[in-house]
C-alpha cells in the first residue's frame, strides 16, 4: 500500500508541475506576442519568428533524442536514421499537421496583432472546442454530459467578449481590425483542433516516441 502511494506521488508532483507551466507559457505566449507586435519601432516579420520557434523545438526535441537513446552520438544518429531518413513514408505522414501547425503559427500573430491579449487569450481557448469535436469525429472518443456543457459555457463566454463594448485604448503602429484578428483566432483553433487530434492519431498508431514525432514535425516545418 505504501509503495504505491510512493509511486504516484511523483507522477502527481509531475501532474500538476506540467500543468503549472503549460498555463504559465500559454498566459506568457500571449503577452509577449501581443507587445512584440504593438511595440514601438521596427517591426519584424512573423514568418521569422515562426520559422525561430520551430529551429528553437528542433534543436530540443534532437537534445531528449540524444537523452533517451543513453547519451550516445551513434545510438541517437542511427535512431534518427532509422526513423527518419529509412522510412520516408512514415515521415510524410507528419507533413499534414506539420503545415496545418506552420499556417496556425502565422495567424496566431496575425490574431495578436488585431486583438487585446484578453481578448485573444479567450478566443484562443475555443481550441479546447475544436479539439474535444474532432476527438469525437476522428477518435470516437465519447464526453460525458459535464463536459459538454463546460464547452457551452466556453463558447458562451467567448460570446460575451466578443459583444462587449469594452474598447482598449489604441496603442502605437499598424491600425488593427478585429474582425481579422477575431477571424484568424478562430481559424487557428480549427486548425489547432485538427492537427492535434491526427497528430494524436499518429502516435498512437506506432511505436515512435513523441520526441522523434516532434523532429519530424519540425525538421518538414523549417523549409
Amino acid at each position: 500500500m505504501t509503495s504505491d502511494t510512493d509511486r504516484k506521488s511523483p507522477d502527481n508532483t509531475l501532474k500538476y508541475l506540467s500543468l503549472v507551466t503549460l498555463t504559465g507559457q500559454n498566459a506568457v505566449l500571449g503577452l509577449s506576442m501581443r507587445y512584440a507586435r504593438t511595440r514601438p519601432g521596427d517591426m519584424f516579420i512573423s514568418t521569422t519568428a515562426v520559422f525561430m520557434a520551430e529551429l528553437v523545438k528542433l534543436i530540443t526535441c534532437l537534445g531528449l533524442v540524444w537523452n533517451a537513446e543513453g547519451q550516445n552520438v551513434s545510438k541517437w544518429w542511427t535512431a534518427l536514421d532509422r526513423t527518419i531518413i529509412k522510412q520516408p513514408i512514415d515521415t510524410l505522414k507528419v507533413c499534414v499537421p506539420s503545415f496545418i501547425y506552420l499556417v496556425q503559427n502565422n495567424l496566431l500573430y496575425v490574431a495578436a496583432s488585431n486583438l487585446d491579449v484578453a481578448t485573444y487569450q479567450i478566443t484562443y481557448q475555443l481550441k479546447i472546442l475544436t479539439t474535444a469535436v474532432f476527438a469525437v469525429t476522428m477518435l470516437n472518443k465519447k464526453l460525458i454530459p459535464t463536459q459538454w456543457v463546460s464547452l457551452l459555457t466556453l463558447i458562451a463566454g467567448v460570446a460575451l467578449v466578443q459583444l462587449s463594448d469594452v474598447k482598449e485604448q489604441k496603442s502605437e503602429g499598424p491600425e488593427q481590425s478585429k474582425l481579422i484578428g477575431f477571424s484568424a483566432a478562430l481559424t487557428a483553433c480549427c486548425l489547432s483542433g485538427f492537427a492535434g487530434v491526427y497528430f494524436e492519431k499518429i502516435l498512437k498508431g506506432s511505436d515512435v516516441s513523441v520526441w522523434m514525432r516532434n523532429v519530424q514535425l519540425a525538421l518538414l516545418s523549417i523549409p
